[in-house]
């Protein structure tokens, strides 16, 4: 089972490194393709989140009586940034093979290249998003920049191997289950009410607990707190990273025992 595995890994891996340059090309083309006739072009995806953060910051910092509103529209401006990457990735995932149907039934590639082209155009949006909404922040916490470099990267690695597998296997169960889609994004909605995004983590009181098992907020907690202190809880991030290679490993094997069946199932 162990050479099963390892070998399911190195073909994937060998066929993700050598069509590297199609599948990063063909999500730059959607991006590009996004905004072919706005003057602003990518400009839109930071500046609508600009727009977000700065309306739920004045909100929110007013409903929750909020007293250091530089420190707050920081801790909420990089939560809803990261919060928005996840959750475009996993609501596009029930019908990543559907959209691909007929270049799936026509065409001789691997539907793992799908997968890298949704995921690399995920990537790509948060980077255009992430960007701006950073160098505005900056202005509030000059640190900010030197905690991204110094501090942030392994935070980073856990977000982006989490934003490939998992939407992988959503992906998957809704080839299998067609009612999963509509669940989803009910699904996404609980949990962005109940993950302190728009508040602090103190706010739960006895409820505070559930953080400890939502791992999109652990996720989300884990960079935030990197680029806002500095610090990084390498034991968690180890944890995260085993998480994350174990749910790279059975995505990759569930698509491997599915890929025959994929054309039939779209």
């Amino acid at each position: 089972m162990r050479v099963i595995i390892m070998k399911i890994f190195r073909d994937n891996i060998k066929f993700c490194f050598e069509t590297r340059k199609l599948w990063w090309f063909t999500a730059t083309s959607r991006t590009r393709a996004r905004f072919a006739r706005t003057a602003l072009g990518s400009f839109w995806l930071g500046f609508s989140n600009l727009l977000s953060i700065t309306t739920l910051g004045i909100v929110y910092g007013t409903v929750f009586s909020v007293t250091d509103f530089n420190s707050y529209l920081i801790y909420l401006g990089i939560g809803l940034v990261v919060w928005n990457a996840i959750c475009s990735s996993i609501s596009s995932a029930p019908i990543l093979f559907i959209n691909n149907r007929s270049n799936i039934q026509n065409l001789k590639l691997k539907p793992i290249f799908y997968v890298l082209e949704e995921w690399a155009f995920q990537v790509q949006t948060f980077f255009q998003s992430f960007v701006l909404v950073f160098l505005v922040l900056i202005f509030f916490n000059k640190s900010l920049f030197y905690n991204l470099i110094v501090s942030s990267w392994i935070p980073f690695v856990n977000l982006f191997i989490f934003l490939f597998w998992f939407p992988l296997i959503i992906a998957l169960i809704s080839l299998r289950f067609s009612d999963f889609a509509q669940l989803v994004p009910i699904v996404l909605q609980l949990i962005f009410l109940i993950s302190p995004i728009l508040y602090r983590k103190e706010s739960l009181g006895d409820l505070n607990w559930i953080t400890n098992i939502n791992f999109f907020y652990i996720l989300i907690d884990s960079l935030r707190y990197s680029l806002i202190t500095s610090n990084v809880n390498y034991y968690s991030q180890f944890l995260i990273l085993i998480i994350n290679i174990f749910g790279l490993i059975l995505s990759l094997l569930i698509l491997h025992f599915l890929t025959k069946k994929i054309p039939f199932l779209v």
